[in-house]
């Protein structure tokens, strides 16, 4: 019971210096901030700006590749041009679809980035959906 007077008598005496409370602060701003950038999905400007950029793209190409389609599958000779485009080698299904026009945009005077190899990896795997569906 000694003990528990003494601990209860020194905490009621005990006061914090000036120098101690600033590094006490100090210290939780610093913990604050690793813990935000490493595990709270903090980032900086600059690389919000970055993932603002990043996604700006992936979208427009998202949304050229899905015209690139629509107009693919609403062409007159679709089916021949999917056999045509299926048969062709992975790198060169992108030009096949550039030099087709899908994926042109009215008023743009250069196609999107990516999206020509984005069209023509929906449209085969749609048409290989298709052909399993077929088949099974």
């Amino acid at each position: 019971m000694a003990d528990e007077q003494g601990f209860r008598h020194r905490w009621e005496n005990f006061s914090v210096s000036k120098t101690g409370l600033f590094w006490s602060c100090a210290a939780c701003v610093v913990a604050t901030l690793v813990v935000g950038f490493t595990w709270g999905g903090w980032v900086t400007g600059s690389r919000a700006d970055e993932m603002a950029r990043s996604m700006a793209s992936e979208s427009r190409a998202e949304l050229a590749a899905a015209i690139c389609v629509d107009r693919f599958t609403q062409g007159p000779d679709a089916a021949a041009q999917l056999v045509t485009l299926r048969e062709a080698s992975s790198w060169n299904r992108s030009s096949f679809i550039e030099e087709g026009g899908w994926v042109a945009i009215a008023g743009v005077e250069q196609p999107v980035p990516g999206a020509a190899a984005l069209c023509a990896r929906r449209l085969v795997d749609q048409a290989s959906a298709s052909a399993a569906a077929t088949a099974g």
